[in-house]
């Protein structure tokens, strides 16, 4: 079998957590067009249901959605045992959920603070966990947790350190939990992306004033596409990368290397 047929996903089962649109729909979307039923995992229901009627009919595989909010241990649990009962098992997932809140840090309030870091952070963790105890017990998988390349750099000009220290949590959790389970069959990495022109994002009041400014700073000279973190995520999903665990992959367009 050649290396692309190799990196196919045909017959594994996965999640998607923050699923119903951005960057969770995309690589949802590259799942599922590799072969894999796919989950979409989302806090909102109705476009969790809306996302996955629609890649259960462009890809023809089992697609469906499963309401969770992600910072509840019990919710957690509960959407691992209906991914499982629903798809058949469960062999790769990406924890994407995630927030930003922009305020500069002295005006933050530690409600806001707090909100952040348990939805990033926290909600990583649970959903880590939860889909780990799975694997650890039958063989094996694959988790992909969402960092940024804020957990790298200090981004400007906008205020976000709970952002920032949340992402740069995600990356230490994630190579904790490789080393814990690396002879134990479940591979743990997680993907960086620098600025990416979600619908959400290219549509935000309080961004689109600093899209032009990001664009000048970034090598590039734009922001990412969503489609260009799927290649990665469909990678470390798959068998052909085994010997990948406890690794951080910044695709940011080069905009951390300086």
């Amino acid at each position: 079998m050649g290396i692309i047929e190799q990196m196919r996903l045909d017959g594994k089962k996965g999640y998607v957590t923050g699923g119903a649109r951005g960057i969770g729909k995309c690589t949802a979307t590259a799942f599922a067009e590799a072969g894999a039923d796919v989950a979409i995992v989302d806090l909102d229901l109705k476009e969790a249901q809306k996302t996955a009627a629609e890649l259960s009919e462009k890809t023809g595989k089992k697609v469906i959605a499963v309401q969770t909010d992600c910072t509840s241990q019990e919710q957690v649990e509960s959407m691992i045992q209906t991914v499982v009962k629903e798809l058949g098992g469960l062999d790769f997932c990406h924890n994407n959920a995630g927030i930003c809140i922009n305020a500069p840090a002295e005006e933050m309030t530690y409600e806001q603070w707090y909100k952040v870091i348990n939805i990033n952070l926290n909600g990583v963790f649970l959903t880590d966990i939860a889909a780990g105890k799975y694997m650890l017990e039958h063989g094996g998988g694959s988790i992909i947790n969402t960092a940024s390349m804020s957990a790298h750099i200090v981004n400007v000009p906008q205020p976000q350190c709970a952002y920032n220290a949340s992402k740069a949590g995600v990356i230490q959790l994630t190579k904790s939990l490789a080393i814990e389970w690396a002879k134990r069959g479940v591979r743990v990495n997680s993907i960086s992306p620098g600025y990416i022109g979600t619908e959400l994002t290219l549509n935000s009041p309080t961004l689109i004033p600093l899209i032009e400014q990001w664009n000048q700073m970034a090598p590039m000279g734009r922001m990412g596409r969503p489609e260009e973190l799927a290649s990665i995520c469909v990678y470390l999903a798959g068998d052909t990368s085994s010997f990948t665990t406890g690794s951080d992959f910044v695709i940011d367009g080069a905009f951390t290397c300086f």
